[in-house]
């Protein structure tokens, strides 16, 4: 007669400080990978406009989080993916990753990523065509499960309006906390997007 053994779940554990020496080792100061992702994919060869992405993660209190992995993924500047999925009758950029790692500063929380700007996508199927976006994870202690969110540009209010996934938002001040605002530093232009994990001002992050 067989007995069969019952185990107990394993609890869930959020992300610890292990995060930034196996993922972001360089900001750890630590050099262990031959190729090291980082937080700059625009390089000379990539098409499209140079932007910078920067902001600060702020918790539930409201403090910035000092230690906050960051990654975003995005199209090209004539927005397409550099993914098999994405079969769009786009051109797809050679030089352009699409994918970025970065982690928000030790002393001052600020995160910054330099890419490029996106082009607009075609919905699922084919669908609607959404603006100009860029889609965000974070992970962190004291978070279970990776968040996902998007930034849209504060500059692109016609193709926002219309965007499928932003209508799907209600409450219009909800929408708000997906916009990120464009200044101009050094030429280049620089697009600032907080993220905040609770309370009143807390980011619209989906279920992926």
């Amino acid at each position: 007669m067989s007995t069969q053994l019952y185990l107990p779940e394993t609890p869930s554990q959020t992300a610890g400080p292990y995060v930034h020496i196996g993922l972001i080792p360089n900001q750890a100061g630590f050099d262990i990978f031959e190729n090291s992702f980082g937080a700059d994919i625009a390089g000379p060869e990539v098409a499209g406009e140079r932007i910078v992405i920067e902001g600060k993660i702020y918790d539930a209190s409201g403090h910035p989080a000092k230690d906050v992995l960051v990654e975003t993924w995005q199209a090209n500047a004539a927005g397409r993916y550099d993914h098999p999925a994405d079969r769009q009758d786009k051109p797809l950029d050679r030089a352009f990753r699409g994918w970025a790692r970065t982690g928000t500063n030790f002393e001052t929380g600020l995160y910054r990523i330099q890419t490029i700007k996106p082009g607009p996508v075609a919905g699922r199927r084919g669908r609607k065509t959404m603006a100009p976006h860029i889609n965000f994870w974070i992970a962190a202690r004291g978070i279970n499960i990776g968040l996902a969110t998007r930034m849209y540009f504060g500059d692109e209010p016609a193709a926002n309006a219309e965007d499928p996934v932003l209508n799907i938002i209600e409450q219009p001040e909800r929408r708000q906390t997906l916009i990120a605002t464009r200044s101009e530093r050094d030429g280049r232009a620089v697009y600032t997007f907080d993220i905040f994990l609770g309370e009143e001002r807390e980011t619209v992050f989906f279920d992926v």
